[in-house]
């Protein structure tokens, strides 16, 4: 997939970032076409081949109706649970690494009700904000608004999530 220079795209596990410029460019005698970035969260830059745009998982920003998407599954009561912190920990990286706005989701449904019940390991917790960074700055990108109302609005979302879990669990 080709970008332009001053489009937003969503580097994976860092969230959205801007392409600056794409050039020609050699490392280690190999030659090829890199895209600059620079990522928004904190104004550090990166370089992708051309070749690795896929394999790192870069993509546009998402869709509005993909946002809506993303709330609903943020308010749905349905949380993904894991026995141990070691599997949890596995499969929320793993979920992370995709960029998958829908997966991401999970990831941050899931430590919050894990948050709810104990404390995070700083591991953990480093991966909670980093989901919520992550869902934050495409929300507000895509919806062009300011990061904070952003957070409102998924913190809104997850309180709702965590507020159906309990009562469905009062209920049985």
């Amino acid at each position: 997939m080709a970008f332009k220079i001053g489009q937003k795209v969503v580097y994976p596990n860092h969230g959205v970032t801007v392409v600056e410029k794409i050039e020609l460019g050699s490392i280690a005698g190999v030659e090829q076409t890199y895209y600059h970035l620079r990522l928004l969260s904190n104004n550090s830059k990166v370089m992708v081949p051309r070749e690795n745009l896929d394999l790192v998982g870069l993509r546009p920003l998402c869709p509005t109706t993909q946002i809506r998407s993303l709330f609903t599954i943020l308010r749905d009561a349905k949380i993904d649970t894991y026995k141990d912190w070691k599997g949890r920990y596995k499969q929320n990286l793993d979920k992370m690494k995709t960029g998958d706005l829908t997966e991401v989701a999970k990831v941050l449904k899931n430590l919050r009700l894990v948050s709810s019940k104990k404390s995070l390991s700083f591991r953990e917790k480093k991966m909670y904000e980093r989901a919520k960074y992550f869902i934050v700055s495409e929300v507000a990108h895509v919806r062009k608004i300011e990061e904070q109302e952003a957070e409102k609005q998924v913190e809104k979302a997850l309180t709702s999530a965590m507020e159906k879990r309990m009562a469905a669990s009062e209920a049985c």
